[in-house]
């Protein structure tokens, strides 16, 4: 059985979006802010602040925060750390004007950020696989 509707005229859309709040361990959020570090200059500084800037700015209906951020390249700094046994690659510290990311600028740090960022983009699609299976279920 389809459900016949009514066309209504003067009724306004329906589809309006709030936007989305970043949250610190949330695949989709990592994966906005890791495609955007993938895409960082290399071998300068990089204040987070910016970072969080360059976020709000592509991604208009989402609202990124500075420890949302923050969390996402600690994460990648691990990953980094655990890859190649090294902290020079990818560095966070603190700045004169708040925390700063400097990544290296060598060879090996552009492939293994894009298996970063494949690797949220694989995690959000499980989340929406396993979402459209169980109906909108929660995973």
């Amino acid at each position: 059985m389809s459900l016949s509707l009514r066309e209504v005229d003067g009724l306004p859309d329906a589809d309006v979006r709030p936007p989305t709040v970043a949250e610190a361990g949330d695949p989709f959020a990592g994966l906005r802010v890791a495609h955007l570090v993938a895409r960082l200059p290399r071998g300068v500084p990089v204040r987070l602040r910016d970072v969080v800037d360059g976020l709000n700015a592509e991604h208009l209906d989402w609202s990124f925060s500075r420890p949302v951020v923050a969390a996402v390249v600690v994460q990648l700094q691990a990953n980094w750390n655990a890859d190649f046994r090294s902290q020079q690659g990818f560095h966070l510290a603190d700045g004169p004007a708040g925390d700063e990311l400097t990544i290296e600028d060598s060879s090996r740090v552009e492939p293994w950020l894009v298996r970063q960022v494949s690797r949220y983009a694989d995690e959000c699609r499980q989340r929406l696989l396993a979402f459209a299976r169980d109906e909108g279920g929660v995973p």
